[in-house]
C-alpha cells in the first residue's frame, strides 16, 4: 500500500483566486460542496485581488478595459478616479467574506500529477492536497511575454507588468510596443509627459461604436476554435480590435496613435528599420501574457499544436481538469460563465452533493478592512 504523508483530501481544488477562481468557488458552494471539507481555493498571493493587485497605480477605474461583477454581489459604483489596484482587490476581499469561500494563501502550486488511485496530487510549498477534480484559474499575469528581436539596447526595457505610471518617463522618448488595450493605456498616460512612438506587428483594427453581443459571440468563437484544436491561446481582445474607451480617446487627443510597423532589430541606443535608426530612452513592451499552466505539465495535456485542447472548460485529454480564465474565458464576463460551466461538469462527474447554500447578504466592502 502506498502511503501519502501530509496530504489533505478534498473533492475539488481550485488554483487561483482571481475573477475566474472566485466565480468557480461560488458555484461550488452553490451546488452544495462544503468549504474546506469538499473543496479549497489555493492562491499564490498574500491577499485578495488576483492580478488586479499588481496593476499600475496609474490605472483608474475610469480607464479599466471592462469589468463585470462576480455572481451574486455587485461592485458598488466606484470613484472613476480611484486606482483599480485598490478598488477591485477590496471588492474581491468582500466577496470572499460574503460567501465564506475557503481561500488558502499564500500557497504556490508546484505541480499537479495523477496518483495510481486515480486522484490528483497537488504539490505545493505549503503541503499537498489530493482531489478528484481540479479547476485551474491561474490566469496569465505571472507569465509576461517578451518577444525576441536581435540586437542589444542599452537603455531601459520593461514589460507592461512592471509599468508603474508615466512620471518616471518625463521628458524622454519612449517606444511602446503592442497593439492591445495595455499599449493604449501606456500611450494615453506617457504621452502627457514624454514623446511616444508606437509600434505594432500588425495594423491595428479599430472598432467604432459599442461592442455588440453578436460581435462578442463571434470573437469568442474564433478563440474557442483554436483551443479545441490544441493551438496556442489567443486572447479574446486580440480578435475584437480596439474600441472606443477613455484611454483610447485620450491617446488620440495627445496625437499618440500614429502607429509605425515593427522594427527589425534593437540597437545600442534604440531600434532600427533597415538603415533607419531611431534613438529612444526606454522601451515598454505591452506584448501580452501567456497562460500559467506549467504546473500541469506532469499530466501531459499539451498537444502537438503547442496548447491544451479544451472543450468548453474541460481538458479533452483529462475530464478531471478544467481551465477557466483560459482562452475564450480570459475576460471578466467570460471568467464568470466559465466558472459556472466548469462546476456543472464537475458535479456531473462526481455526483451531486447533498448540501445547500445560502449567501450572507450583509457583508460590505468596509467590513473586509479594504477600501
Amino acid at each position: 500500500m502506498t502511503v501519502y504523508d501530509a496530504t489533505t483530501d478534498v473533492d475539488v481544488v481550485v488554483i487561483g483566486a482571481g475573477q475566474a477562481g472566485l466565480s468557480a468557488a461560488y458555484h461550488l458552494r452553490r451546488r452544495g460542496l462544503a468549504p474546506y471539507a469538499d473543496f479549497v481555493v489555493l492562491d499564490a498571493d498574500d491577499a485578495p485581488g488576483g492580478a488586479w493587485a499588481h496593476r499600475s497605480p496609474s490605472l483608474r477605474m475610469a480607464t479599466v478595459h471592462g469589468f463585470h461583477d462576480l455572481p451574486d454581489f455587485e461592485l458598488p459604483p466606484p470613484d472613476p478616479a480611484a486606482p483599480a489596484r485598490e478598488v477591485v482587490p477590496g471588492y474581491f476581499a468582500a466577496y470572499e467574506a460574503k460567501h465564506a469561500l475557503p481561500v488558502v494563501r499564500p500557497v504556490r502550486v508546484r505541480s499537479v500529477s495523477s496518483r495510481p488511485d486515480g486522484r490528483l496530487l497537488i504539490a505545493t510549498d505549503a503541503g499537498d492536497w489530493t482531489a478528484k477534480a481540479l479547476i485551474n484559474a491561474t490566469g496569465t499575469w505571472s507569465r509576461p511575454f517578451l518577444p525576441y528581436y536581435p540586437g542589444h539596447f542599452t537603455g531601459r526595457q520593461l514589460h507592461y507588468a512592471d509599468y508603474r505610471g508615466p512620471a518616471e518617463f518625463a521628458g524622454q522618448r519612449v517606444l511602446v510596443v503592442g497593439g492591445g488595450a495595455s499599449a493604449i493605456q501606456v500611450l494615453s498616460e506617457v504621452a502627457e509627459v514624454a514623446e511616444t512612438v508606437w509600434v505594432t506587428r500588425r495594423e491595428p483594427v479599430y472598432r467604432d461604436g459599442p461592442f455588440t453581443e453578436e460581435s462578442g459571440r463571434a470573437a469568442v468563437a474564433l478563440v474557442e476554435q483554436r483551443v479545441r484544436q490544441g493551438l496556442p491561446v489567443r486572447s479574446v481582445v486580440s480578435v475584437t480590435g480596439l474600441g472606443p474607451s477613455v484611454a483610447y480617446r485620450r491617446a488620440e487627443q495627445l496625437g499618440a496613435l500614429h502607429r509605425r510597423p515593427m522594427f527589425d532589430r534593437l540597437t545600442e541606443h534604440g531600434v532600427a528599420w533597415g538603415d533607419q535608426e531611431l534613438a529612444v530612452d526606454a522601451i515598454v513592451w505591452a506584448t501580452g501574457f501567456r497562460p500559467e499552466v506549467g504546473h500541469l505539465a506532469p499530466l501531459g495535456l499539451r498537444s502537438s499544436g503547442g496548447g491544451i485542447r479544451i472543450d468548453g472548460t474541460r481538458a479533452v485529454d483529462d475530464p478531471r481538469i478544467h481551465l477557466v480564465g483560459y482562452g475564450p474565458s480570459a475576460s471578466t464576463i467570460g471568467a464568470n460563465r466559465a466558472g459556472r460551466a466548469a462546476v456543472n461538469e464537475i458535479v456531473r462527474l462526481l455526483g451531486a452533493p447533498t448540501g445547500a447554500y445560502r449567501s450572507k447578504s450583509t457583508v460590505t466592502l468596509s467590513e473586509t478592512g479594504r477600501a
